[in-house]
C-alpha cells in the first residue's frame, strides 16, 4: 500500500469512526469521490481532536505544528503526516482554494481561548471557518450543474446547518468544556445566562427558559436548512442522493431536540438506525439511478 492510499485509508477510518451519519451518506456517492470527502473530513477531525481530546500539553503549539505541516504539504514538500498526505492530494486533485484551509484553523485557533460568542454576527464569523468552508470545500468534489459560484452560498449554508445543529445537540458537552456556543444575546432575551444553563446541566432539570431559547435556535436552525437544501438540485446528480440523505438526517437531529421537549442538557439526541436505514435506502436507490443514467 502507498503512502497515499495508507493516508486515505486513515480518513476512511476516522470517519466511519466518529462520524457516523456522515459516513454513511458518503456511501451513496460514487467511489471515486468519496476518498476526497474523507480526507476532508480526517483533517477537520486532527484539529478537533488537538483542541478538544484534553490530551495535549500544548494545544495551540500542536496545532501551529499541524498548520506549518499542511503548508508543506500542499507545497509538494511531504511530511509524512498520516492525514496531510490525503488532503494534500485531495486539494492537488480538486484544485482547492488553500485560504479556505487557512480559515479553518484560525476558528480551530479561536476555540483555544474564545468560550462564548456575544452575537450571532460573532457566531457565524468562527462557523464561517469551522463549518461554512467545508461546505465550499465539497462542492467541487461533488460537482454541480450551474456554475460552482452560483451553488456557494447554498453549500456554505449547508456547513453552517450542520453546525448549527452539532451546537443544539451538544450543549451540555461543551458546557463540560468551558465553551457556550450559543450567543449570549439571544440568550439574554429569554431570561438565559451561562450560569442557568450549568445548573440544567448539573440537575438535569429543564428550565422553561432554557426550553424556549432553544426552541427559538431550532427554529432559526430549520431556515439555514432550507437555504442549504435550494442548493441540491444545482449538484451534479450522483452526489444529490448522498448530499439529501446527509441533510435530512441531521435535521432529524433538530426534530429529535424538539421531540425531547428541548431537554437536551444532559443528554444527547440521536438519530435511531431505523430511521437511518429509512432514510438512507432510498437515498441507495437514487443514488444507483443516478450513476446509471451517466453511464
Amino acid at each position: 500500500m502507498t503512502d497515499t492510499a495508507a493516508a486515505y485509508a486513515r480518513c476512511r477510518e476516522l470517519n466511519a469512526r466518529h462520524g457516523r451519519t456522515f459516513f454513511l451518506a458518503t456511501r451513496l456517492l460514487t467511489p471515486e469521490r468519496r476518498p476526497a470527502v474523507h480526507a476532508l473530513y480526517g483533517f477537520a477531525r486532527c484539529a478537533d481532536e488537538i483542541v478538544d481530546a484534553g490530551t495535549s500539553p500544548d494545544p495551540a503549539a500542536e496545532l501551529a505544528e499541524l498548520a506549518a505541516q499542511l503548508t508543506e504539504e500542499l507545497a509538494g514538500r511531504p511530511t509524512g503526516h498520516p492525514v496531510l498526505v490525503a488532503l494534500a492530494d485531495t486539494a492537488r486533485r480538486y484544485d482547492l482554494d488553500h485560504a479556505l484551509f487557512d480559515d479553518f484553523l484560525r476558528s480551530m485557533r479561536m476555540d483555544l481561548t474564545v468560550t462564548s460568542y456575544a452575537t450571532f454576527a460573532e457566531l457565524d464569523d468562527y462557523v464561517h471557518g469551522s463549518a461554512a468552508v467545508i461546505g465550499l470545500q465539497l462542492l467541487p468534489v461533488f460537482g454541480t450543474v450551474v456554475p460552482r459560484a452560483e451553488a456557494e452560498p447554498s453549500a456554505a449554508a449547508l456547513g453552517r446547518a450542520f453546525q448549527l445543529t452539532n451546537f443544539l445537540r451538544d450543549v451540555g458537552e461543551d458546557l463540560d468544556r468551558g465553551r457556550v456556543y450559543l450567543p449570549r444575546d439571544v440568550l439574554t432575551a429569554y431570561g438565559v445566562d451561562r450560569e442557568l444553563l450549568e445548573h440544567g446541566r448539573r440537575t438535569g432539570v429543564a428550565d422553561r427558559r432554557v426550553r424556549r431559547v432553544l426552541r427559538h435556535l431550532v427554529a432559526h436552525t430549520h431556515a439555514v436548512y432550507r437555504e442549504a437544501e435550494a442548493g441540491v438540485p444545482m449538484l451534479a446528480p450522483v452526489s444529490r442522493p448522498c448530499v439529501r440523505t446527509a441533510l435530512v438526517l441531521y435535521r432529524d437531529i433538530l426534530e429529535g431536540i424538539a421531540e425531547a421537549d428541548y431537554d437536551v442538557l444532559d443528554h444527547r439526541v440521536v438519530v435511531p438506525n431505523r430511521r437511518r436505514l429509512a432514510v438512507a435506502l432510498p437515498g441507495l436507490v437514487s443514488a444507483l439511478l443516478a450513476r446509471a443514467r451517466t453511464r
